[in-house]
Order: structure tokens, then C-alpha cells, then sequence
């Protein structure tokens, strides 16, 4: 087992997010996963991300908040506990329009680079 108490996560700086807070939760360190990373994204009212796309999938999961996620023109709203995965290459915006803090967990598998996005 490869522990990591939540107080000893570091940050990380998401490229084209706004208003956002970032802590690497568990990868790229020594015991860690070797197949996935995970981050908690912390997102302020009008905070966000994009509009970009990755070579890789991403799983989202909303913990507490809502965010609005938009691909192609169609807008989602995820609410607490709610889910999605981001295909490869697809491109999506996410905005925080409520007056809440959105936090949400963020899956995304290696090959990544440190200060990919979340």
C-alpha cells in the first residue's frame, strides 16, 4: 500500500485553468500508481478551464459544488457526485458559474506530464 496523507499533497499549476487550486493526491512519486494519476481541483465562482483537449482520457468526479462541462457546443452541468469521462482529443470547457466552490477528483492515466492539466 502507498499512503499519502491528504495534508502532504502538493500543488501543481494546470495549464489554461482560471481560478483554480490543484493538489496531486497520488503519481509521480516513488510507490505511487504506476498507471494513473489523481488530482483534487478546487474551483472558485467564474473559475474554469480551457477551451482544450489532451491526447489522453480524463475521468471527473464532482465532489461538492457543480460545474458546467461543454463540448461540442452542449453544456452539462455536473452536480455533486456526478461523473464524466473526456474522451481523448476532445475538446471541453469547464466553468463554475454557481457561487460555490467546485471541488472535483480528476483521474487521468500516464503517460502525462507533471504539470499536465486537470
Amino acid at each position: 500500500m502507498h499512503l499519502k496523507r491528504f495534508q502532504d499533497a502538493g500543488t501543481y499549476e494546470a495549464p489554461n485553468h482560471r481560478g483554480c487550486h490543484g493538489l496531486r493526491l497520488q503519481g509521480f512519486e516513488e510507490g505511487g500508481p504506476t498507471n494513473q494519476w489523481v488530482g483534487l481541483s478546487q474551483f472558485l465562482p467564474g473559475g474554469g478551464a480551457g477551451p482544450d483537449s489532451t491526447p489522453f482520457e480524463k475521468v471527473y468526479v464532482v465532489l461538492d459544488g457543480e460545474m458546467t462541462v461543454v463540448i461540442d457546443g452542449q453544456e452539462t452541468v455536473l452536480g455533486k457526485y456526478d461523473s464524466c469521462t473526456i474522451a481523448p482529443n476532445e475538446v471541453r470547457t469547464l466553468d463554475n458559474r454557481s457561487n460555490l466552490t467546485c471541488t472535483m477528483l480528476v483521474v487521468i492515466p500516464y503517460p502525462a506530464p507533471q504539470a499536465q492539466e486537470a
